[in-house]
């Protein structure tokens, strides 16, 4: 093994061990108003913003052990004498034409107690920073962002900078300076009062499993949305309705291809031959001739606006349709066989199409427009097979991932749902059964849905190849400014790819 794998290998070795004496431990995270936190916050800022920023070499002589040591991944192993030349000869030269700036990363400080018979030894405080770089007649220019560990000391009733291990150095231009915009919660906070999000849920879905809840942001003033927040997902509703409708043709109930002209014809489309030709894969793939919603038209009617299986067109209404043809034919309604099908299985407790008594109005969040206004909230007493669910981060992305591990599908219909029915306007872009289908290449493709009304914005991904998924949901009419950032944070080269795709 040469030196600098051993050096790499050691600090893996000392991060593990205070890792794990965190978890083992059971002491949890200092509360930031604490005298322990202000102590080391007090510490932290002798050491950066008067010893490194300034080049005051007394701090680092005051402050460290005598057998400090400092592991750095990119610049091997030192003691405190050597430390103190290399700063010296380094940095601190007053012959080099430039100098460094060391920044804390807001919101990104921990630290933990540690103790000895119950009484407090020492602490380990974790977190980021990033530094600059000063040379004269010029601006301040950004350098890289770094993790940091240190362990600091109770020696003779003073603090002492044990250990510090600074790594994962990353450049600007890599995800290193948005890496704490959706993990940290004051940067988050923060973004989102900037950019007027008042709130934002994310779900995370890895191997498989939904492995992350983040919500973020105020339901309204002084009140924080929880993180069973309940959002009206709008059109991420027409979801639920095509897996409804596919777990019965898995089943044997329910025919894909068979005419709903059997079970329900709109009375202003009886008269039009193309009402025979509607099945329930044009509908699910939006390709049944079918407006948005009726009341777009002059007129305020049904129509069909061209021969239906012939190209795409977005359709609530003919999602709408097929709800009545199934309720006719099973006599339930579509929230019953919801809740038969989908809703009981997967214990989606707070996933309602309407509202009723169960719902609870304290975790609701209200929709806004882009000035702050909040939109009066439309509380429809019966399902819409398109629009208007109510749920949760936890409740939907349970309902992802069963979609995702093809629950309650055959291996037919989970087919059919991923191959593209009808080809939309961009490259690589396509509508298969219930979602749209990203063709990102190499075998690899993503399944997608969309919603937005009034004070809605949201938006899933699913990779079932690589078993990854995201959810966002979010409360105001521009919601979906987020969209690509988070894209980027969470999905990496495939979030570039969709990107790509969507802005061709």
């Amino acid at each position: 093994m040469n030196f600098k794998k051993s050096n790499l290998f050691q600090l893996k070795l000392i991060l593990t061990g205070l890792f794990f004496f965190q978890i083992q431990s059971g002491f949890s995270q200092e509360e930031k108003n604490s005298e322990l936190y202000k102590t080391i916050m007090s510490k932290d800022s002798l050491l950066f913003n008067v010893g490194f920023n300034t080049c005051d070499i007394s701090q680092f002589e005051n402050l460290y052990t005598e057998d400090f040591e400092f592991y750095h991944d990119k610049d091997s192993i030192s003691n405190k004498a050597q430390f103190l030349i290399n700063l010296k000869k380094g940095i601190c030269d007053k012959s080099r034409p430039y100098r460094y700036r060391r920044e804390l990363v807001t919101g990104s400080t921990e630290v933990y107690p540690l103790y000895k018979n119950g009484i407090v030894y020492g602490a380990i405080q974790m977190g980021r920073h990033r530094f600059y770089e000063i040379s004269p007649g010029k601006p301040e220019q950004a350098g890289s962002y770094a993790k940091f560990t240190h362990l600091w000391l109770l020696k003779n009733k003073d603090w002492k900078l044990g250990r510090s291990l600074s790594y994962d150095h990353q450049m600007p231009d890599s995800t290193a300076d948005q890496s704490t915009l959706f993990d940290e919660e004051e940067t988050t906070e923060k973004w989102l009062k900037e950019n007027n999000i008042p709130a934002l849920g994310i779900g995370v879905i890895a191997d498989g499993k939904l492995k992350q809840i983040k919500v973020f942001g105020s339901l309204k003033k002084e009140v924080s949305a929880p993180y069973n927040t309940i959002w009206n997902v709008a059109s991420l509703t027409k979801p639920i309705t095509a897996i409804v409708a596919l777990k019965l043709v898995s089943q044997g109930k329910w025919n894909l291809d068979e005419p709903i002209y059997q079970y329900w014809t709109d009375p202003d489309v009886a008269n039009d031959p193309n009402n025979k030709l509607i099945t329930t894969r044009l509908i699910i793939s939006h390709q049944t001739g079918f407006p948005n919603w009726r009341y777009m038209n002059k007129s305020g009617k049904l129509d069909i606006q061209f021969k239906p299986g012939t190209k795409h067109q977005y359709s609530g209404e003919g999602f709408e349709y097929l709800r009545k043809a199934i309720e006719k034919k099973f006599h339930k309604p579509l929230n019953q066989l919801a809740a038969e099908l989908i809703f009981e299985p997967l214990q989606m407790t707070d996933t309602q199409f309407f509202w009723n008594a169960k719902t609870d109005e304290s975790r609701f969040a209200i929709g806004y427009d882009t000035k702050g206004n909040a939109y009066e909230t439309n509380k429809n007493k019966t399902a819409n097979a398109a629009d208007d669910l109510l749920t949760t981060i936890k409740d939907y992305g349970t309902f992802l991932c069963s979609v995702m591990n093809g629950d309650g599908l055959s291996k037919k219909v989970f087919d059919d749902m991923i191959t593209p029915q009808v080809s939309k306007e961009k490259k690589n872009k396509y509508f298969g059964l219930g979602f749209e289908i990203y063709d990102l290449e190499n075998s690899t493709y993503a399944l997608s849905h969309g919603g937005a009304d009034q004070g809605v914005q949201t938006l899933v991904f699913l990779l079932p190849k690589t078993k990854q998924g995201l959810l966002i949901f979010t409360n105001v009419d521009d919601g979906y400014k987020v969209y690509k950032k988070l894209l980027l944070h969470y999905l990496g080269e495939n979030g570039k790819k969709i990107i790509a795709i969507e802005t061709k």
